[in-house]
């Protein structure tokens, strides 16, 4: 009996390492059909799990309750698994290199507890290479077993988009490798079980890792290179955003929009990347320059809002501002790697204190990793500046009458100053409203 059916029968088990954005959903889908064992060694979230609660929001809290998920910290029940997943995220350090601890203490603790015949797949960002020349000896050394003969590996890297309820786990394809093609073929089957886009099989585990830096630096590349028109069209007086109109006319145009690059994935991966070119003595051009450009976003409006405030005569460190949006990314509790606080460090340097608003992030990790606490809309009151700096449905349903009893109602429409980073409101709209107004 292959592994497979041996799944579908509940003679074998799943594990899935790493419950967070990526690990939760698959072990949710997997749960559906087979037996899973959700591993993480943060108690505080299993604790959530549990009682049923979902912190990232990317299944909800009813899924939770009604998952078969065996949720846990105890290292010792993956010694009932044959085939575990790896979801741990590969963050970056402060001088831009990869942090990999999260995944090498992932790695010892599944090598301390497989047994023969298990398969390991990894789907954590890595450079290429990484996974047989880090990964592989780590489980041997742990286990005393050897991979290829007592046990097999494979790649399969993530591509859920966190916050998106149209592109989820289900309905994007799936790339695998494996370090043999009879792995391959079984790693292929399994991923099956949920997948209902179709599996993509890469000629090996260094393609698909590849694969996953390649296609984030691509799209940070071209985010990147609207950026930069931005910056330039700022100086000339021109709207990006009319500009992008214009240009999305033709059928070929990509439709790349302008803004902060941050998160887990586009804002990081080119890292790894980078990393591994330079150790094999390649000086990265095009994605060393891309990265440059978004890392620097969040100055560059940073000192636009100052301008504007100068403009509007305000006292710059008297003003009150307030921010709408922490996280990453739109309808998405993740605050990890937020370029929001690049432009907060901005303002921080002339002196402002600002005021955040964000309906979707979690309030402990706002205040854990930023130092911020997070209000109520319903709070704001007596503005000069309002930021839209993520496009929440929340922030998308308000009406421009309502931004009005926010501000300061002693100033003048024309110094009441709306800063659009997502480009949220139509120009001519808050024109007629009289707001001094900038777009990205």
């Amino acid at each position: 009996m292959n592994l497979k059916n041996k799944l579908l029968k509940r003679k074998a088990k799943i594990s899935v390492i790493g419950l967070g954005y990526v690990g939760l959903p698959i072990a949710i889908e997997f749960a559906k059909h087979v037996d899973v064992i959700g591993f993480d060694t943060n108690e505080h979230k299993i604790k959530l799990y549990k009682e049923g609660h979902d912190p990232t929001k990317e299944v909800g809290d009813k899924a939770i309750k009604e998952t078969s998920i065996n949720f846990t910290n105890n290292p010792e029940k993956l010694q009932e698994v044959d085939f575990h997943i790896v979801a741990v995220p590969t963050p970056i350090n402060s001088d831009k290199t990869p942090n990999l601890e999260p995944l090498e203490n992932a790695t010892k603790t599944i090598g301390k507890n497989i047994s023969k015949g298990s398969i390991i797949v990894f789907e954590s960002t890595v450079y290429p290479g990484m996974t047989e020349d880090i990964c592989i000896p780590i489980l041997e050394k742990e286990s005393n077993l050897y991979c290829g003969k007592d046990f097999k590996v494979g790649y399969s890297p993530e591509r859920i988009n966190p916050g998106d309820k149209v592109h989820t786990l289900n309905n994007i394809v799936k790339i695998v490798s494996s370090i043999d093609s009879e792995s391959l073929e079984e790693i292929s089957n399994i991923y099956e079980i949920v997948i209902t886009a179709g599996i993509h099989k890469a000629s090996s585990i260094k393609v698909a890792e590849a694969a996953k830096v390649v296609e984030n630096s691509q799209r940070d590349i071209n985010i990147a290179f609207m950026n930069e028109l931005a910056v330039v069209f700022d100086r000339m007086g021109i709207n990006t955003n009319d500009v992008i109109k214009a240009m999305s006319t033709k059928w070929n145009s990509l439709p790349f929009t302008p803004g902060l690059v941050g998160g887990h994935c586009i804002g990081v991966d080119p890292y790894y990347f980078l990393y591994q070119a330079e150790k094999l003595g390649y000086h990265s051009q095009i994605i060393q320059s891309g990265r440059k450009i978004n890392d620097s976003m969040g100055e560059f409006i940073g000192q636009a809002i100052i301008k504007k405030l100068i403009e509007t005569n305000k006292v710059v460190k008297k003003a009150n501002i307030a921010i709408l949006g922490v996280t990453f990314k739109e309808n998405c509790p993740d605050t990890r790697n937020s370029k929001v606080f690049d432009i907060v460090n901005t303002l921080n340097e002339y002196g402002i204190e600002t005021k955040f608003v964000d309906p979707q992030a979690n309030k402990d990790e706002a205040k854990e990793f930023y130092g911020v606490e997070l209000i109520n809309m319903e709070e704001l009151k007596d503005l000069d500046c309002l930021i839209f700096t993520v496009a929440h449905e929340e922030f998308k349903k308000l009406n421009l009458e309502e931004l009005d009893k926010f501000f300061n109602s002693n100033l003048e429409k024309n110094e009441r100053i709306i800063i659009d980073i997502k480009n949220m409101w139509k120009t001519e709209d808050i024109k007629k409203m009289g707001y001094e107004y900038w777009q990205l």
